[in-house]
């Protein structure tokens, strides 16, 4: 007998999203489905408030994204932020000094907007993803010349800090290692990777899963009664939260893994597939 999903999660990059960064018509008829007969649909992202299609997202009944791997819930419609766990000031400030002395693609997200170095700018054509995110980057980042700077005099809390890197000939990618160093010495951070070989870090113990337990408690849903669906590390403790975790077809070999079930890629509308097997 199939489990009552009151509520479904999605990430958006690799699993909702196809390459182009669109949802496909098959996603799109499902999630319309399942929301006009009640159910609710969430996005669980790694993206800030800022980089999501709202008004595309409202029109197939979605209210609800957990954004920046949970460290802001938000309600869709009217931006309203309804849980935050951010970090202070005085915990990122001192990496992003440290990250800033090398030649990597920086971004921060604050109160659901993106902020990142002048210098970034020109290596964006660099960065090893397809196209519609390199857009996604160039349309919706606000840029500042010294980013610490910026945090540390405003005292702004951050939600999420995303590092890409640049490939090299040798299909490494620069700097990384040393990064991974770096934040593995600072116990106040959780990290991982969310996709493209990037780096990506909130405070410690926050994640999409912890967004999935303040949304559920908010609408008064069962854990058991609740789907997640992604394909990258960051999806991990979501999919592990869940009551049931979907792996798309196109997810990582540890995603794939840990996951009750494995639905067609994100090319194949896998979500529309997951949603019609278990709803």
């Amino acid at each position: 007998m199939k489990k009552e999903i009151r509520l479904v999660a999605l990430d958006m990059d690799g699993t909702l999203f196809n390459q182009e960064s669109r949802i496909s018509e098959a996603d799109q008829a499902a999630i319309l489905r399942i929301t006009g007969n009640g159910a609710e649909v969430a996005i669980s992202t790694g993206r800030p408030y800022a980089g999501l299609p709202v008004p595309d997202l409202l029109a197939i009944g979605i209210r609800y994204a957990i954004t920046t791997n949970g460290a802001a819930v938000y309600r869709l419609a009217d931006r309203q932020c309804l849980a935050s766990d951010c970090m202070e000031p005085g915990i990122v400030t001192p990496v992003i000094d440290e990250l800033q002395k090398k030649s990597i693609h920086i971004d921060a997200f604050i109160d659901g907007d993106c902020y990142c170095p002048v210098a970034c700018r020109p290596g964006i054509d660099r960065l090893d993803m397809p196209e519609s995110i390199r857009r996604y980057i160039r349309e919706t980042r606000t840029f500042v010349p010294d980013l610490a700077a910026f945090i540390r005099e405003r005292r702004l809390p951050v939600q999420k800090m995303t590092l890409n890197f640049y490939p090299l000939p040798d299909g490494s990618f620069g700097h990384r290692s040393e990064v991974m160093a770096l934040l593995s010495a600072c116990p106040a951070v959780t990290w991982l990777s969310g996709g493209y070989h990037n780096l990506e870090f909130t405070r410690s113990g926050v994640t999409k899963g912890t967004g999935l337990r303040f949304l559920c408690e908010y609408l008064k849903i069962d854990m058991e009664q609740t789907m997640a669906c992604g394909d990258t590390q960051n999806d991990m403790d979501i999919l592990k939260t869940a009551g049931i975790g979907v792996a798309m077809g196109n997810a990582t070999p540890e995603i794939r893994e840990i996951a009750d079930y494995v639905t067609l890629s994100n090319e194949e509308s896998g979500v529309a597939h997951a949603i019609s097997r278990f709803l």
